[in-house]
């Protein structure tokens, strides 16, 4: 990757400054819709920095990595979550979570420091690439921002969302240390990704049915009939 050209470097730095913004949205928006639309926004950048890296030297590899995941992240991923959700879950405006709002942006801001300075000596001491420079920092802040999200919400799809965002933190990163990853490892994972919305879809819905609520805090307090 060393005939990546500056043009593409700066350009894959904005989607990089950009995914960490989506990924700031996922913590602190308090609807479930609007969570929904920030990882669509964080799989975007996530492609774009994939086709970026993709172009020269041209890597068909990494073409296939932002195709798959345009696919199911973007298109696939929402439209099987509004199938499977009852619209009131989907639209709902308040997410129940741990800690409020200026508290939670407070942390992701510790933990995307923390994610920089977590990977500053490994890629200082590598003969490697400037945007392994770039994707590796942005991608574990990624990966501790999902982490987070999926420990304080509350919330089946919202813990769903959390999840999906660690995985693209862990590919953004991956798209710039191991560009040549097999085709049939992201396929593998996409189809995974696929099936694991639609469980969660399907036990959402039915829990809400059932009790009229999602929260997991609730969920915990259930007990077996006698």
């Amino acid at each position: 990757m060393s005939n990546i050209t500056p043009l593409i470097t700066n350009l894959n730095a904005l989607a990089g400054g950009l995914f960490i913004v989506s990924t700031f949205g996922i913590v602190a928006t308090r609807q479930i819709k609007a969570s929904l639309k920030f990882f669509i926004l964080q799989s975007i950048f996530l492609v774009i920095s994939a086709v970026l890296l993709g172009l020269k030297p041209f890597s068909l590899d990494l073409m296939a990595v932002g195709a798959i995941n345009l696919i199911t992240k973007v298109f696939l991923l929402p439209w099987l979550l509004k199938r499977m959700v009852k619209k009131e879950i989907y639209t709902k405006r308040e997410i129940t979570q741990v800690l409020n709002i200026p508290t939670s942006l407070i942390i992701a801001l510790i933990l995307t420091i923390a994610a920089y300075f977590f990977s500053l000596p490994w890629v200082e001491t590598q003969n490697i690439s400037s945007v392994v420079h770039i994707n590796v920092p942005v991608g574990l802040a990624g990966l501790f921002l999902g982490a987070y999200t999926l420990t304080v919400r509350r919330e089946a799809v919202p813990q769903l969302l959390g999840l999906l965002a660690m995985e693209n933190g862990a590919f953004f990163a991956g798209v710039a240390i191991a560009p040549d990853l097999p085709l049939i490892s992201e396929l593998a994972l996409a189809f995974d990704i696929l099936i694991l919305t639609f469980v969660i879809g399907i036990l959402t819905r039915s829990v809400h049915e059932q009790i009229g609520t999602t929260s997991i805090g609730n969920l915990s307090k259930l007990k077996e009939e006698a």
